[in-house]
């Protein structure tokens, strides 16, 4: 595996942890507002000063009570001070948002540095229970690129956390012309392109498709962190022509870096799950198709195409199977499963009934395959799941 394929996988499966959440976004976190809403005790405090690291101790720090938000042991007040293991560097007066637990005693957390901006943010904002996820998530919608970048960081994440349908009620109050400059800036992070991409996706008109198109074929080499959801966001807004040139930029030209062919194909399965009918099934399936012929992605289209019930490909499935450029394990147990999926493809109740072509196929084709390798056919069969 070639290095920045290597390095793109590692992001790849980073990344699949997060399934339930924003389709595009870093793997979640917990956010500011969870932990805040998590902690039985929360006090906002000023540093004093404490006993600095000495040989094997770790030194202590000492602050006091600026404000008490929340007090289970009714025993916090304004100007008592608190000590916490652990030395901390500061000055006299910079405030840390203090949140702890109940146990037998009252245990704290690490201090959280903050300014009286990101301490308003963090205990006036919705909590994660709040009834209308719409109503919550337009809270932080209004933070995201924030100057203050504990603020904007803590935004982005409560979007990264949050499953699409969450997201996309939102589209009316989208920022539409920040987020057009977003997609483009250069001082926008790149973990948060698929999130912008998305969004303007969803709260675009057609002149915007025309400045994600430029981002989309835009010349490069190295791995783009988030250009999956900008894909993602231009085919909602220009449908089957828009899905003309991710084809033609990102499928048929075999150039192209394998990381942005693998964004644009995570695309198509979010128009798959996502779109609405934006971009019909059947084109989906033949945009999917012409990524059969890169065999470093095979045996994830074949998996794709599985699970899309496209049985219109068997044929070529099993011209395919051992040819030399395909004649790896991955992609035979791929083909493998297709065929299983296939053979069990029967609507409910038929059983005794004809079975459809494609089921009859799927089992003649798993037939000669067994003849062909046994064991493999025997393994995979062995561990599928459905």
């Amino acid at each position: 595996m070639k290095p920045c394929i290597a390095a793109f996988a590692i992001v790849v499966l980073a990344m699949g942890t997060a399934l339930s959440a924003c389709p595009f976004c870093s793997a979640p976190t917990l956010t500011l507002t969870e932990q805040y809403a998590k902690a039985d005790a929360a006090v906002l405090v000023q540093w004093v000063g404490g006993e600095k690291p000495e040989k094997e101790l770790a030194g202590n720090t000492v602050y006091e009570v600026v404000q008490v938000m929340r007090d289970p042991q009714k025993s916090l007040e304004k100007g008592k001070r608190i000590t916490v293991d652990r030395y901390r560097a500061g000055k006299k007066g910079d405030l840390s948002l203090l949140m702890g637990s109940k146990g037998e005693v009252l245990e704290w957390g690490s201090p959280l540095e903050v300014t009286e901006t990101s301490f308003n943010y963090v205990v006036q904002a919705p909590s994660p229970e709040t009834p209308s996820q719409d109503v919550r998530l337009g809270y932080f919608l209004k933070f995201l690129e924030y100057p203050d970048t504990t603020i904007s960081n803590d935004a982005y994440a409560e979007f990264a956390n949050a499953p699409y349908k969450d997201i996309v009620p939102l589209a009316k109050q989208m920022p539409r012309d920040k987020l057009r400059q977003w997609v483009v800036s250069k001082d926008v992070p790149e973990s948060r392109l698929g999130l912008y991409g998305l969004m303007l996706g969803l709260c675009g008109e057609p002149d915007d498709a025309k400045i994600m198109e430029q981002k989309i074929v835009q010349p490069v080499e190295d791995f783009r962190l988030g250009i999956d959801g900008v894909i993602a966001g231009y085919l909602l807004l220009t449908g089957d022509k828009g899905l003309d040139l991710v084809e033609k930029h990102k499928f048929l030209d075999k150039k192209v870096p394998f990381s942005e062919t693998y964004s644009a194909l995570q695309a198509l399965r979010f128009m798959w799950t996502y779109g609405d009918g934006r971009i019909g099934q059947d084109r989906l399936r033949e945009s999917m198709r012409l990524l059969l012929t890169r065999p470093e992605l095979t045996d994830l289209v074949v998996a794709d195409l599985a699970r899309w019930k496209d049985w219109s490909i068997q044929k070529r499935l099993m011209d395919m199977y051992g040819q030399e450029e395909y004649n790896v394990p991955s992609i035979k147990r791929a083909i493998i499963k297709f065929m299983i999926a296939s053979s069990k493809d029967v609507p409910a109740g038929d059983a005794g009934k004809t079975l459809p072509q494609h089921a009859t196929d799927g089992a003649a084709n798993l037939q000669t395959l067994r003849q062909k390798d046994p064991k493999l056919v025997q393994e995979v069969e062995r561990f599928y799941f459905p």
